[in-house]
């Protein structure tokens, strides 16, 4: 994923994944970004449930659900966990409210919360919706 756009197959399955981590981790916002100098993009995932106590055991979910990924364009080592407070996540949160997209998004801004960035493609909100866990007993 090193080239200057993301290709659907990827933002496809970054879509999967975070509804997978969503279920041991509740996701506020999610995207992927890419640096202007020579990174790769990283997909950025934010979520109020991180804390210093859990966030090895988060990073340790996301290599678990990587390697349990039915698609070869997903690489877990570029995922970046970060909470819901940090600027990046204030930023996507602060997106998806005023365009409230309902399918990924590119945006065009180079400013992206604290930072200027190449590219940045947001995912919307219904992406994030918990699994239905199934019918309810009567």
């Amino acid at each position: 994923m090193d080239q200057a756009r993301l290709v659907s197959d990827e933002l496809e399955a970054g879509s999967q994944f975070i509804r997978r981590f969503h279920q041991s981790f509740p996701v506020s916002a999610a995207f992927w970004l890419k640096a202007p100098d020579d990174s790769p993009w990283y997909l950025y995932i934010a979520s109020d449930a991180l804390d210093d106590v859990n966030l090895r055991a988060a990073y340790g979910r996301v290599i678990e659900l990587g390697g349990e990924s039915p698609t070869p364009n997903f690489d877990p080592f570029q995922v970046k966990l970060i909470h819901g407070d940090d600027p990046l996540a204030l930023a996507a949160l602060q997106a998806a409210r005023r365009s409230t997209p309902s399918r990924v998004t590119r945006l065009a801004d180079p400013w992206f919360g604290d930072r200027i960035v190449e590219g940045v493609y947001l995912y919307p909100p219904p992406a994030l919706a918990p699994t239905p866990a199934g019918p309810t007993p009567p």
